[in-house]
């Protein structure tokens, strides 16, 4: 298989670890050790005493993927792989695309949404959104995409990197095409849980269409990418255990640890997510002032969900060079909309740190001092 190099998680190796001050990462704040241990009910507690570190069952240990079900609906435990996050997208691409097959992507986004497709030899389409519209998705224009050849569509609701969310009634609008032209709608949701306003929510894809696969896990709104556990969750089982015959030349099945620790956070996801939506809302609320003081600097659409937005820079030609010159002079890094392959004029700010305020502070000055 030949695919392109993932420009963003390159960047993230440069940078992530030698950056003093991180202002681009997609996460909320990690948790410790000790906190999510703290929080284990008595049966986890012993699960975590008595591990034994031996394989794992390959699609996920019954009561993670009894417990994964639980955060649904009517989803249930037999129709939830357990899988790393980007493993998901890889299985699911390579279980039901072929070359010649026509895909249809939110763009910009995470980069292996769109690019596994095309490694494979699928034609990929691209469905932008109108900045001046506050990122929206228009419907009509993912209508006018489609053909008779389309065999998936990948949506990432709430948007890495805008930050944006549709309306519940285009959401059912975009389920709706997909079910009326059979095509499958892989739908991104690893930041669900994260909507900044009351009652932005959307209902999972899993459980609004037969064909729809939701991908999620516990990298964002849970903080604990260390863990390395996702999940595939859909109503079309016999479309799962392909997935899983596919995965047995991945990882196989999951590592032990990482499983006991992410049946402790999601049992315990009451107290997480009311934490880390404090978290997002509070800096938002820090950002406000921040752009409404660099109004020359930048046009900003506030995000609706998520950890990260996409403001556009209005005195810089180059993002890409400006970020170098940041990261040089403060050692913040921002991510520059050339790793998206969005062209040159935003940068993607993540709000999901304890941090923030104080790098958004350092930040200013540094703007204050280059264009005042």
């Amino acid at each position: 298989m030949k695919i392109a190099p993932f420009a963003l998680e390159r960047y993230f190796a440069k940078h992530e670890f030698s950056a003093q001050y991180l202002l681009s990462s997609s996460d909320c704040e990690s948790l410790k050790m000790s906190e999510l241990l703290a929080m284990a009910d008595a049966e986890t507690a012993r699960m975590w005493e008595g591990l034994t570190l031996g394989y794992t069952e390959s699609p996920g240990h019954p009561l993670l993927r009894e417990t994964i079900a639980e955060t649904y609906g009517e989803i249930e435990a037999e129709e939830v792989l357990v899988v790393a996050p980007e493993e998901g997208i890889f299985l699911v691409m390579h279980t039901l695309l072929k070359p010649g097959d026509h895909v249809i992507c939110t763009f910009p986004g995470y980069q292996s949404l769109y690019e596994v497709a095309r490694s494979i030899g699928c034609d990929v389409s691209t469905w932008e959104p109108d900045e001046d519209r506050g990122w929206r998705f228009e419907v009509e224009r993912l209508k006018e995409k489609l053909r008779p050849n389309t065999t998936l569509v990948v949506v990432n609701f709430p948007h890495n990197p805008t930050g944006y969310v549709p309306q519940r009634e285009d959401f059912e609008a975009i389920v709706g095409l997909a079910r009326e032209n059979g095509v499958y709608l892989l739908s991104d949701e690893m930041y669900r849980l994260l909507e900044i306003d009351e009652g932005v929510t959307l209902p999972a894809a899993c459980e609004m269409y037969e064909r729809a696969v939701s991908l999620s896990g516990m990298s964002k709104a849970y903080g604990l990418p260390g863990l390395r556990i996702g999940w595939l969750a859909s109503r079309d089982r016999t479309f799962l255990e392909r997935v899983g015959l596919l995965k047995d030349y991945t990882t196989i099945c999951s590592a032990a640890p990482s499983e006991i620790l992410a049946l402790i956070a999601l049992r315990a996801r009451s107290e997480i997510i009311r934490r880390q939506g404090e978290r997002v809302r509070r800096n938002v609320r820090t950002l406000e002032p921040f752009f409404g003081r660099h109004q020359k600097c930048f046009k900003w659409n506030r995000p609706i969900g998520g950890s990260v937005c996409f403001p556009r820079m209005l005195l810089v030609e180059d993002t890409s060079s400006f970020c170098d010159e940041l990261i040089k002079a403060t050692g913040i890094m921002v991510v520059p909309s050339t790793q998206f392959q969005f062209g040159r004029h935003h940068i993607r700010i993540g709000f999901g740190r304890e941090d923030l305020p104080e790098v958004i502070d350092r930040f200013a000055k540094y703007l204050e001092n280059r264009f005042d």
